[in-house]
């Protein structure tokens, strides 16, 4: 008994310093300069997804939220202290004009950060084969090219319900245009970020989740 209750100690103890890990990781590509946000003036340019996502397929999806939760404190601590004109959508603490951020700015700043900790981790569990672990890559490849596409998606669609007249201006696009430049950002910045993950995700998840290498680990 005493034993049992030792090794379960032992498993939280151990899940929570691997999540530390990841937290860690996140934290340090935030603030290292054009690592993990890579500013693009209309936007901001990110992989840091990419831990976030293998964080959930390796810790599952209720700490991967947590993961996703911490990337998008990163990005709104960074676009408070160090905003580019379209900063107001992700933090209340920055104006532009007229234009200021408020609590649509959380919501965009945190849901789809934590949902990309938890959309990878279902869109994986399909592509396994029923009482089978093996590593699937085409799952992988799936699950990292998701992630980052609900980030984007999320984010981007989120501006327009929330800051389309701020964001049209801060852009110097007619607000009747401006869904029509969301899209243009989704193609030319979200598709290349999520085809990035994508191939991250698969080249880092094959590895990680080979049962070898997990159990030498201890994820």
């Amino acid at each position: 008994m005493n034993q049992a209750v030792a090794a379960k100690g032992n498993s939280k103890v151990q899940k929570m310093a691997q999540t530390a890990l990841f937290m860690a990781l996140i934290v340090l590509m935030a603030f290292t300069p054009f690592l993990g946000y890579i500013p693009l003036g209309f936007t901001r340019a990110t992989i840091i997804h990419v831990p976030v996502i293998l964080g959930s397929l390796l810790l599952g999806p209720k700490k991967g939220a947590l993961l996703g939760g911490v990337f998008g404190l990163t990005s709104f601590v960074n676009n408070t202290i160090n905003p580019t004109v379209t900063s107001f959508v992700f933090t209340p603490f920055y104006t532009l004009g007229e234009f200021q951020g408020g609590i649509g700015s959380l919501i965009i700043c945190f849901i789809p950060r934590i949902l990309t900790g938890v959309v990878p981790y279902y869109v994986y569990q399909l592509f396994l084969k029923k009482g089978k672990k093996d590593v699937s890559a085409p799952g992988l490849v799936c699950a990292g090219f998701s992630g980052a596409l609900t980030n984007t998606l999320l984010v981007m669609n989120l501006i327009f319900l929330f800051f389309r007249e701020g964001y049209a201006a801060a852009n110097g696009v007619a607000e009747t245009a401006v869904y029509g430049f969301i899209l243009s950002i989704i193609g030319m910045n979200g598709i290349p970020e999520a085809i990035v993950a994508a191939i991250l995700t698969v080249l880092i998840g094959k590895v990680l989740l080979n049962k070898k290498v997990r159990s030498k680990i201890g994820f």
